[in-house]
């Protein structure tokens, strides 16, 4: 179960379903192991009550803090601490593709900023230490981009 803003959260009414057990017993169970590295964390919940790692890493990080799944809102959040020059390149390219297919609508998912078209993901970009990822999503993109691409 996710949500739209990425709260935790919002796992706590399945987590309690699941495991039956209130949401008080869980955090004191964290606090327990509040010690613990957090694959630890995760393999004492999935190991001793039966987690899924979706619910035990959606307690352990609420439990560190971390309400939400969501890094950034949208792109100027995205770009916000990046290399300018970077930054700059990866607003040209979504303002290109986005100019050439307006329907596109430009989301951040996996806290990186995509191309979407309805339901489906085509395009993202990552800017990492050394250089810009730029991965089309779709198999029908890769397929007719083949000839491009190789080399």
């Amino acid at each position: 179960m996710t949500t739209d803003k990425g709260d935790r959260a919002a796992y706590f009414p399945k987590i309690e379903a699941k495991y039956g057990q209130p949401m008080r017993y869980w955090h004191s169970v964290m606090k327990d192991i509040v010690d613990l590295k957090y694959p630890q964390q995760i393999a004492y919940l999935k190991e001793e009550h039966g987690f899924s790692q979706a619910h035990a890493n959606a307690l352990v990080m609420y439990s560190r803090g971390s309400k939400s799944s969501r890094r950034f809102d949208n792109l100027d959040g995205y770009l916000k601490n990046q290399d300018e020059i970077k930054s700059k390149t990866i607003r040209k390219i979504f303002k290109v593709i986005q100019t050439k297919y307006p329907k596109l609508e430009l989301v951040i998912a996996w806290n990186q900023p995509m191309l979407k078209w309805e339901s489906e993901y085509l395009f993202g970009a990552s800017i990492l230490k050394n250089h810009i990822l730029i991965a089309p999503w779709n198999p029908k993109v890769l397929s007719a981009m083949k000839a491009d691409l190789q080399g």
